[in-house]
């Protein structure tokens, strides 16, 4: 399977904090998922810990940065607003375990329909060109 959210398909790992050993693990599980032949793009915004380098390891994906302040250019912040608005809104947690189950749910419900996925994460800048 390929990870490509044109096509419906996602990874996602729950981690207790962002770090770029965590990132590592995501690429490294990206890598792995994707198709032979295939080539991966992970559009990363810029916290510290979304390094260039980490990608350097893999010869089927690279990392891209887009412009800081543009959020309409990473899809990942379409589907953060889109559970906030229609899963998480109006919530309270009782405590870490409880932010973990209910954001896995959010993003169990997000997932079960891959044309939500398909329609909402794609942009045209980035389309595979054959």
């Amino acid at each position: 399977m390929t990870p490509f959210p044109a096509c419906g398909a996602t990874k996602v790992i729950i981690a207790p904090h962002a770090n770029s050993g965590y990132t590592y693990q995501y690429l490294k599980f990206t890598s792995a998922a994707t198709a032979f032949g295939i080539y991966a793009l992970v559009i990363m915004d810029g916290p510290r810990w979304h390094q260039q380098a980490l990608a350097d390891d893999f010869d089927n994906l690279t990392v891209l940065k887009p412009p800081p302040y543009s959020p309409e250019l990473n899809p990942i912040e379409q589907v953060w607003q889109c559970l906030r608005q229609n899963v998480l809104a109006d919530r309270s947690f009782i405590g870490y375990d409880d932010i973990v189950e209910q954001c896995s749910i959010a993003w169990n419900v997000f997932i079960e329909k891959k044309e939500r996925v398909s329609k909402l994460c794609p942009r045209q800048w980035i389309a595979p060109t054959t």
